[in-house]
């Protein structure tokens, strides 16, 4: 076949959206057939095909279980593994068992910081729950398209509790800030040269104090490595006593974070004991991946098996450790927080089995 016919193909799928749908189907079920140990088909044959069936500027629309509908730019892995799911209308967007946890901090939330909250995929979830009690979320997203999308998707999904906020969450309020990398993996630089590319940092503390906040339940920070200088700006919060601290869920990446001597003695996990806290990693896939009957399974940070290849997953830290003693939660321990379905079962899959 010439390369003009392939493109003509692709071209044909790309234009009618139940043909795409139903080839999209095709590659699930293909990847089952050719599962192996230590092979990803996703990210090796049918991510990449399915990847060409997206225009990055076209803008899709997929809703799922709980009625949301969110719009969003095909430009990452969130996006691509959103539009592989199994279920077809799944119950998250990204990150099962993250989404999940958040939803169940949020619980009862009157303020909310989400960093990097990109089209809404998490923020969104949290949103609705901190609605039932008056709860608001300052959401932030330098980057200008995806937070467009966020604010198409407050409106259509007549979500009104969410404030979108340009700046960057920082350790100070004078840099400034540019993104180097694509889309979902860019990560914030400090700059001597702003300009019409760069924003403003600002801190939490700062942030809260002006918008007459006096109070902070939630902070979830996914921000490619600059996770540590935002909640340090955030010491007047962190510093509160038990039942006043915000809970917090964040990023480690080893790009970012050195944890040679144990993820326990990595410098943020270090900051946050000085307050108090107590940190686990979350066991997740970095996917859309049906959950729903499992557990969220938790690792002590002491505990956490993170050898192998550059990798990067979700930590939460809590000053009242008790709140993981209900059903919902497991402590595990020497398992991987990055879950993997062609790697060990015993590692990186969850202990009862996918």
């Amino acid at each position: 076949m010439s390369h003009e016919k392939l493109i003509k193909a692709i071209d044909t799928l790309k234009n009618n959206s139940a043909w795409r749908d139903a080839f999209i189907q095709k590659m699930i079920e293909l990847e089952k057939q050719i599962a192996a140990p230590d092979f990803d088909p996703r990210d090796g044959i049918t991510g990449p095909i399915v990847d060409a069936l997206f225009s990055e500027d076209a803008v899709i629309r997929k809703g799922i279980a709980s009625g949301l509908q969110f719009e969003f730019l095909y430009r990452s892995k969130i996006t691509r593994d959103f539009m592989m799911s199994e279920p077809a209308i799944p119950d998250h967007v990204w990150e099962p068992q993250t989404s999940r946890l958040l939803v169940k901090l949020a619980k009862g939330a009157k303020v909310v910081v989400i960093g990097g909250a990109y089209f809404g995929d998490h923020a969104l979830l949290v949103a609705r729950e901190a609605a039932k009690s008056g709860g608001v979320v300052h959401a932030f997203e330098p980057d200008h398209g995806q937070r467009e999308m966020l604010v198409r998707n407050m409106k259509l999904n007549n979500i009104m509790n969410i404030v979108p906020r340009s700046e960057g969450l920082w350790d100070n309020n004078s840099d400034h800030i540019v993104l180097v990398g694509h889309d979902s993996v860019a990560h914030p630089q400090a700059t001597d040269a702003p300009d019409e590319s760069t924003f403003k940092t600002v801190t939490i503390d700062s942030y809260l104090e002006s918008a007459g906040a006096s109070q902070l339940n939630l902070i979830m920070v996914d921000i490619e490595g600059a996770e540590e200088r935002a909640l340090m700006g955030a010491k007047s919060y962190l510093a509160k006593p038990v039942g006043e601290s915000p809970n917090i869920v964040f990023e480690v990446h080893r790009h970012y974070v050195n944890w040679d001597n144990g993820l326990e003695n990595t410098d943020l996990i270090r900051f946050l004991k000085r307050f108090g806290y107590v940190a686990y990693a979350v066991r997740d896939f970095n996917s859309n991946y049906d959950l729903a009957n499992k557990p969220i399974e938790l690792i002590p940070a002491k505990d956490a098996y993170v050898e192998g290849p550059p990798h990067g997953f979700n930590m939460v830290a809590v000053k009242d450790p008790s709140i993981f003693a209900q059903a919902d939660f497991k402590i595990c321990s020497g398992v991987s927080p990055k879950l993997l379905r062609h790697k060990d079962p015993k590692l990186h899959h969850p202990t009862d089995g996918l």
